[in-house]
C-alpha cells in the first residue's frame, strides 16, 4: 500500500520534508540538492507547529494499516486461490520507506506482491514518483539473490482507480452524510468544493493525467449523488511562488463568500485518510477562514479512513487485479508526452518487464 506518509511524531517532521523537497518527481526545483535542504530546513519550525496542533503527528499510517488489515480479511474470501494474503506500507516520505517494506516482505518470503498505489488518481509526482522509488530501491541498490535484476519478488501494478463504483459509493455516502446536517430546505443548495492536492503547472503542462482524473471522479460522485448540488473543483497546499494548478481552496472560499454563499461543504477527494492536508489545512485554516469571513456553514466531509464501504472497495479492486491477471496497465505504460524524466522511463520497463514471469490469474 504504497503512500506519501506522514510524520508519525513531531521530531520526524524535519527529515520527512527533507526527502519530500529532494524527491524532483514531486516539486520540481532548480538546484534541487541544493535547494531542497535548505527549504526544508525553513520550513520545519511552521510545519512542525502544524502537527503539534493536529494531535503531535500525522494518523496517516494508523489509517492505513487499519485498511490494510480489513482490506485483506476481505482479500482472503473474495480470492481463496491466492489466500493468505498480507498488506504491507511503503509510505515515500515517512516512515515506513519504501527499502523498510521490502526488507520486511523479504523476511517473510514473499514472493507475490501487488504494488496497490493508495491515490486514487495518478499522477507522475505521487504513484509515478513511489513507483520510481521502488524500482530505484529494488534494481539500484539490490536486494538479496536477485540484486542485479531487482527481481526478489514476483510484482503487478494497481496504478489508478479514482472511478471505481466502490470508492465513489464510499465518498458519496460521507457527503450524504454531512448534507444530512444541514437544514432539509438548504441541502440542495449547499456548494460541494472538491477538493484535491494541486500541482506545478510546469507538471501539469507536461501532460500529468492528474487533473483529468481527479476530474473524473469528481463526476461520477456527482452522478452518484444525482447531481443535486452546485460544486467546483478547488486545489490545495500550494508551495513555491511557481505556478501551480489553481483555483486554490482558500481563494474559493473566499471568492463564494465575496458572492454571497454561505453554505459550503469541503470534500477531500484525492485523499484516502485524515492527514495534515485535512487536520490542518481543511479543518483548521480553511474552517477558521470561513469563519473570520462570517460564513457559518462551511463545513467538510469525513475521509474515508475506517469506512467500511471503503474497504470493501480496496478489497474489491485488488481481488479484480488478481483475478485479471494483468501485470501493469496499458495507461501506466504510456509516458506523458513531454517526460524527460529518465527514472520514469527505466521504472516503467522495469514493472513490464514481469509479464515474462506472470502467474495465471487467479479463479475467484
Amino acid at each position: 500500500m504504497m503512500n506519501m506518509g506522514g510524520p508519525a511524531t513531531v521530531p520526524e517532521t524535519g527529515d520527512f520534508l527533507s526527502r519530500l523537497f529532494h524527491d524532483g518527481d514531486l516539486i520540481p526545483l532548480p538546484f534541487q540538492s541544493t535547494l531542497a535542504p535548505l527549504i526544508a530546513r525553513r520550513r520545519t519550525p511552521k510545519i512542525e507547529a502544524q502537527y503539534a496542533a493536529i494531535g503531535g503527528g500525522s494518523p496517516i499510517l494508523k489509517w492505513t494499516r487499519t485498511q490494510g488489515e480489513g482490506m485483506v480479511k476481505l482479500l482472503d474470501e473474495l480470492s481463496p486461490d491466492t489466500a493468505p494474503h498480507k498488506a504491507y506500507v511503503a509510505f515515500r516520505y515517512a516512515n515506513p520507506l519504501t527499502e523498510t517494506c521490502l526488507d520486511e516482505m523479504k523476511r517473510d518470503g514473499v514472493e507475490r506482491a501487488i504494488a496497490f498505489t493508495q491515490y486514487p488518481q495518478y499522477s507522475c509526482s505521487t504513484t509515478g514518483s513511489s513507483f520510481n522509488e521502488m524500482w530505484k530501491q529494488s534494481v539500484e541498490f539490490g536486494k538479496g539473490k536477485a540484486a542485479e535484476s531487482g527481481k526478489e519478488f514476483q510484482w503487478s501494478v494497481i496504478d489508478r482507480w479514482g472511478t471505481h463504483p466502490g470508492f465513489i459509493d464510499a465518498v458519496a455516502r460521507n457527503i450524504e452524510d454531512s448534507l444530512n446536517t444541514y437544514p432539509a430546505e438548504a441541502r440542495d443548495k449547499v456548494v460541494l468544493l472538491f477538493s484535491a492536492h494541486s500541482l506545478p503547472m510546469s507538471v501539469v503542462n507536461r501532460g500529468d493525467p492528474y487533473p483529468a482524473e481527479v476530474g473524473a471522479s469528481v463526476s461520477a460522485i456527482m452522478a452518484r449523488l444525482g447531481n443535486r448540488n452546485p460544486y467546483r473543483l478547488v486545489w490545495q497546499s500550494q508551495v513555491g511562488p511557481s505556478a501551480w494548478l489553481g483555483p486554490q481552496t482558500s481563494d474559493a472560499i473566499k471568492g463564494y463568500a465575496k458572492k454571497g454563499h454561505n453554505d459550503l461543504l469541503l470534500v477531500p477527494v484525492a485523499f484516502t485518510s485524515d492527514h495534515i492536508e485535512t487536520l490542518f489545512e481543511l479543518d483548521q485554516e480553511y474552517l477558521e477562514e470561513a469563519k473570520e469571513l462570517g460564513m457559518t456553514g462551511v463545513k467538510r466531509a469525513a475521509s474515508l479512513n475506517d469506512s467500511p464501504y471503503f474497504i470493501r472497495a480496496i478489497a474489491d479492486i485488488a481481488a479484480a487485479h488478481l483475478k485479471s491477471g494483468q501485470t501493469v496497465s496499458p495507461q501506466l505504460m504510456l509516458r506523458c508526452p513531454n517526460c524527460t524524466n529518465d527514472k520514469c522511463g527505466k521504472a516503467k520497463s522495469w514493472l513490464k518487464s514481469f509479464e515474462e514471469t506472470a502467474v495465471a490469474p487467479a479463479q475467484a
